[in-house]
């Protein structure tokens, strides 16, 4: 699958990449991890802090599948509502799956302070705007529950809105505790990690054909062969090339970096910015001073298409950022479309497949695919060295396509 047309921003942001070479042995491991990218590498890195025997493949060099692409918005809140959650699956699972968002989030600033790769991990707030006065209702209901269950958030109204930032809207949540990252370099910093506790890396290694025994896969490659007592599928919107899920989306998404515009703080906090409408738009600054803005998702296209598509939609980026901030003279350095997966139910995939024999996957779809793919990782860590983790059912791949809260039992 050819998941990015444009020029990607990361890979400027790092002057030596990890490289390592393609496998051409036959080797024996307990965990197979195909994919490099971040689920990918978050796994690697909490299998090696296990002393777990892992070995990780990746088709492409390490973490330039769609971690390219990611734009490293952290947040415990989802682009499906606690409300909407709540109302899909009950009570007790919507609460837990927010809780574990927080949790994760966590989790990744203690990872991000233990590599010598500088992933630039900050903790950020988020704005979250009505985009139409319609929309204050739903982020009153949501500002209910978020405090009722004691997440960090405030109620703004438009009064309190402009105050802080240069655009007007009807109202808006302001929740604390989030973050943003630099998705490459985070990738980066946890394979080197992981690397140094013992997990072997190859890239430009093809998992060409999988055999399943009853207790080993063995997968071959184009000059190599892997023997595993288990493997984790954590190859991002393409394991729909591998199976179909029948919930999942997969969508074009787009995303511009703008020229370096000062240090100086244009909005409140440079926090992270996006809103109420579907598909929305999102905003956030970087390190250098530059202004990453991205959204506008649309039905999967293909890479010709894509290449078009993306010229008429970087403009449209640059005048809603120059509508948020109009007396900022922002050009565009960076831009490009990728492949974007969601699911119909608001959560990712996480666990077995009855097809798959002593295999899981980790499909980390939705907009806050580094938080959900940490979950995933910590689940299937314990999973694979002996602790039974319930939750891993509220993710399972063969759940129900119409959870309600009537069907879906509390998983703990």
């Amino acid at each position: 699958m050819d998941l990015i047309s444009g020029i990607t921003y990361w890979p400027d942001t790092l002057e030596q990449p990890l490289d390592f070479p393609p496998l051409t042995e036959e080797l024996d491991c307990d965990v197979l991890i195909i994919g490099g990218g971040m689920s990918g590498s978050l796994c690697a890195r909490l299998l090696g802090e296990r002393q777990v025997n892992t070995v990780l493949i990746d088709r492409r060099k390490l973490a330039h599948g769609s971690s390219l692409a990611n734009t490293g918005l952290l947040k415990h809140s989802n682009d499906k509502t606690l409300t909407s959650f709540i109302h899909t699956f009950g009570e007790a699972n919507g609460v837990l799956f927010y809780r574990m968002c927080k949790d994760a989030l966590d989790q990744l600033e203690k990872l991000a302070t233990t590599l010598d790769i500088d992933p630039y991990f900050i903790r950020r707030s988020s704005l979250y705007y009505a985009s139409t006065p319609e929309d204050v209702q739903v982020l009153q209901e949501e500002y209910k529950q978020l405090t009722r269950f004691g997440f960090p958030v405030e109620y703004w109204d438009k009064q309190q809105v402009a105050a802080r930032f240069p655009f007007r809207r009807p109202a808006a949540l302001y929740t604390h505790e989030d973050a943003e990252v630099n998705p490459f370099r985070f990738a980066q910093g946890l394979l080197q990690s992981a690397n140094r506790l013992g997990v072997r890396l190859y890239e430009h290694t093809e998992a060409k054909h999988l055999e399943f025994g009853e207790n080993e896969v063995v997968c071959h490659t184009s000059d190599g062969t892997i023997r595993a007592k288990k493997v984790i599928f954590a190859t991002g919107y393409e394991t729909q090339e591998i199976k179909k899920d029948r919930g999942a989306i997969l969508e074009s998404s787009y995303a511009i970096v703008t020229n370096p515009v000062g240090n100086s703080s244009l909005w409140h906090e440079q926090c992270l910015i996006w809103e109420t409408a579907r598909p929305y738009l999102y905003i956030r600054s970087t390190r250098e001073g530059r202004i990453i803005i991205g959204g506008l998702d649309e039905p999967v296209l293909n890479s010709n298409q894509r290449e078009i598509r993306l010229l008429h939609q970087q403009k449209n980026l640059l005048q809603a950022l120059e509508e948020h901030f109009p007396d900022v003279p922002f050009q565009i350095d960076y831009a490009w479309a990728a492949v974007f997966g969601s699911s119909h139910d608001g959560l990712p995939y996480i666990g077995p497949h009855p097809r798959f024999p002593n295999c899981y996957f980790l499909e980390g779809y939705g907009g806050n695919g580094t938080v959900t793919s940490m979950i995933a990782a910590q689940l299937l860590a314990d999973e694979l060295t002996g602790t039974h983790r319930p939750e891993m059912e509220l993710f399972s791949l063969t759940r129900t396509a119409s959870p309600s809260p009537d069907t879906t039992k509390p998983v703990v």
